[in-house]
């Protein structure tokens, strides 16, 4: 080999014993942090989170780098998928107004939320997802799963946020204008506690994104990775997708790189 290459034998023997630079010692304890991290992530963290949750740990290290480790130890994000939408808009109930108006922002939490439905496949079948969205720190403030889509699906997730939130009278609750929101339950649900209705225009997704963002973020991070038996294994999956990761450790890129949970709590010692 020492011929091959044209080098002396002490000079490969003296390679082969010299100890790890510090370069590399740093490289090595810093891919067990990322590699952490990514696990804790479920493998969704990229390299920008992964570079917020090391400056927690008081490591500073560029995406770059962090990029190159990444690749080092074959560690990977799950991929991105597309999914279709389950908005039945052909009814003839009142539709309300956009009072949203893409203003997807909100100063203090329970001010607005956004809704919305999807699907779950399992070898049972569909199992529908139905959520609100509280826009101020985009936690998932409300949700309800069902083997259909009725009007109740929609009621119990927002029943729910009330429930947990307590918010107000004059909340903003936005929607697609689907049969379930234009149902007379869903509406007198919002007026019993003087809520404002809000719809996005036909066809018009974008007018709902953040919910639309959630759900597409559950299907890359979890439900795309899975093989779901039956609805209950589907719905014990979700529920702790939401309340114990989503809402209490995800980073949010909206929310300066914290969770939902964290955001609030920033919020309230700032007020």
């Amino acid at each position: 080999m020492c011929r091959v290459f044209e080098v002396s034998r002490s000079g490969y023997y003296e390679w082969r014993s010299r100890p790890p630079s510090q370069r590399d010692q740093q490289d090595k304890a810093l891919k067990a942090k990322i590699r952490e991290h990514h696990e804790e992530s479920r493998a969704t963290y990229g390299t920008r989170r992964i570079q917020r949750k090391l400056a927690g740990d008081n490591e500073t290290a560029s995406r770059r780098r962090i990029a190159r480790l990444m690749k080092d130890e074959g560690i990977t994000c799950k991929t991105r998928r597309k999914f279709k939408a389950t908005t039945n808009s052909k009814h003839d109930k009142p539709v309300a107004p956009n009072l949203l108006d893409r203003n997807f922002s909100a100063e203090k939490p329970n001010q607005a939320y956004a809704g919305d439905i999807t699907y779950i496949p399992t070898r049972e079948g569909w199992l529908y997802l139905a959520v609100f969205i509280d826009l101020c720190s985009r936690a998932v403030v409300g949700w309800s799963m069902g083997s259909r889509m009725p009007a109740s699906l929609v009621k119990d997730a927002l029943s729910m946020a009330i429930w947990k939130r307590r918010p107000a009278a004059g909340l903003l609750v936005h929607s697609d204008r689907g049969s379930q929101y234009a149902s007379d339950s869903f509406q007198r649900l919002l007026s019993r506690h003087e809520y404002r209705g809000s719809m996005s225009r036909k066809g018009n997704c974008w007018d709902n994104a953040p919910a639309e963002s959630f759900f597409h973020t559950l299907k890359t991070e979890l439900i795309y990775h899975e093989d779901f038996k039956t609805r209950d294994e589907a719905k014990q999956a979700i529920f702790e997708y939401i309340e114990v990761f989503y809402n209490r450790m995800r980073l949010h890129s909206s929310n300066d790189y914290m969770s939902p949970m964290d955001y609030e709590s920033e919020l309230r010692e700032a007020a």
